[in-house]
């Protein structure tokens, strides 16, 4: 009997195949960014700093700038060799060779013998230089020479600088380092950020401003969002109404919400400023927005305004799975409406509070555009979240790798948070209510 050579998946083999697309969909939608994020924080990559604003891997040559200060140094010491005597003038004239050599050796690769001529006419003729000719990779052996022989020359020049025997030393000098920050170093740093980030006040003050922000908000926003979805739930005349201006808050634009608000805390026009003031909770109209307390307070208050009919929509479509039996038995057993409530209403509401308060922590955890159009941080980063914190050293300081560990730390933090759901929490956030 003939045994069959083909082989056919198992089931178990089958589902693997057939969830691979999903798989593969969510490595480069989710984890990808991630993963560049984290490979982008481990350079030093400026967006200010030409030399710095890609990543480098190797040694390379600013080319624009090599072309445009080695001539300068090789005219300045034919110049003072030329007005030199006896030994002065042997050295001189020994630093010019060394010099030409140097740049000789250097040119010996073909690429840069031949970028040099073209950026050489371009700088001549006072056109810019296109960044693909600007930059060019050099080997460790061609970077050590150069470093080698300007270092070289340098000490020559301030030994002779020390002895009276060079007209305008410090020239010569300046133009040294200017060929020196030709060469690009590699930006590898490493964990450098994240060390750095571990001992920085600021940090954890940004920290600290977004976990409170978090843990408040979301609080009265749960408490509030209960109340309202046990209202809309019941029958009323204009429910329909009551519900769609509900989601009035939620639906305007985040940044449009704290404009408004913004106007609304105004120190001088400011109504609700005016009527805090009024009521005696604040003693000047001017506090809201410029001391610390009253700048928390009002992105809180901002925040649980705009946000709360998310909670309660979400906790709205809870209570309308919530069989009306149940509480027509516990009527009849006597159950008195707050017993329904904690007996009946709130664990079968579990998952569902669950689901909302994942939702609005992890959204409140990366709070952003409320925060930075309302006070941006301000006063005295007393508002400044750690989001915020990432935008400013991102684009403001222009350092895309300190940003980047930044918005990785911001990652680490939300995992966190979504594994204390579950883990804290109970695992019926993730289940499929079949208890399995």
């Amino acid at each position: 009997m003939n045994r069959s050579t083909k082989r056919s998946l198992s089931e178990k083999q089958m589902g693997y195949l057939l969830i691979f697309p999903a798989l593969l969909i969510i490595l480069v939608i989710a984890i990808w960014p991630v993963m560049r994020s984290f490979w982008i924080s481990l350079h030093d990559i400026r967006l200010n700093d030409p030399t710095k604003s890609e990543i480098h891997s190797s040694y390379g040559l600013d080319m624009e700038r090599y072309v445009s200060t080695l001539p300068n140094l090789l005219r300045y010491v034919k110049r003072e060799a030329d007005s030199a005597q006896g030994s002065s003038k042997e050295k001189l004239n020994a630093l010019q060779a060394q010099i030409e050599q140097m740049n000789t050796s250097l040119n010996q690769t073909g690429e840069v013998a031949s970028r040099y001529q073209m950026i050489d006419q371009l700088l001549l003729d006072f056109k810019p230089v296109p960044i693909e000719l600007k930059y060019v990779s050099l080997s460790n052996e061609q970077t050590e020479s150069i470093k080698t022989s300007l270092a070289e020359v340098r000490a020559v020049l301030l030994q002779m600088s020390e002895q009276k025997l060079l007209s305008k030393p410090e020239g010569a000098l300046g133009v040294i380092q200017g060929i020196e920050a030709s060469i690009i170093e590699p930006n590898f740093v490493g964990f450098t950020y994240y060390k750095k980030f571990l001992t920085d006040a600021r940090m954890w003050g940004a920290l600290y401003n977004t976990a409170f922000f978090t843990v408040i908000s979301v609080a009265i926003e749960l408490v509030l969002g209960i109340l309202i979805a046990l209202l809309i739930n019941r029958p009323f005349r204009g429910r329909s109404l009551v519900r769609a201006t509900v989601l009035i808050p939620w639906a305007i634009p985040t940044v449009i919400s704290a404009m408004m608000w913004k106007f609304l805390y105004d120190g001088q026009n400011g109504i609700v400023a005016y009527l805090f003031e009024q009521a005696g909770l604040i003693s000047d109209m001017g506090m809201l927005l410029t001391t610390k307390a009253g700048a928390m307070f009002s992105v809180i208050l901002a925040d649980v305004w705009k946000t709360t009919p998310f909670m309660a929509l979400l906790l709205f479509a809870g209570l309308q799975t919530i069989p009306q039996s149940l509480y027509e038995a516990a009527s009849v057993d006597g159950a008195t409406r707050t017993q329904q409530f904690f007996r009946i209403t709130l664990p079968m509401l579990k998952s569902t509070i669950l689901v909302a308060l994942l939702f609005r922590t992890l959204d409140a955890f990366r709070v952003f555009d409320l925060i930075y159009t309302l006070t941006g941080g301000a006063p005295g980063n007393s508002t400044e979240t750690i989001s915020i914190y990432a935008y400013k050293t991102m684009f403001a300081q222009m350092s895309f790798g300190e940003g980047s560990a930044l918005a990785v730390i911001v990652f680490l933090c939300v995992v966190l948070i979504s594994i204390g759901y579950v883990k804290i929490l109970g695992a019926d956030l993730l289940s499929d209510g079949s208890g399995k």
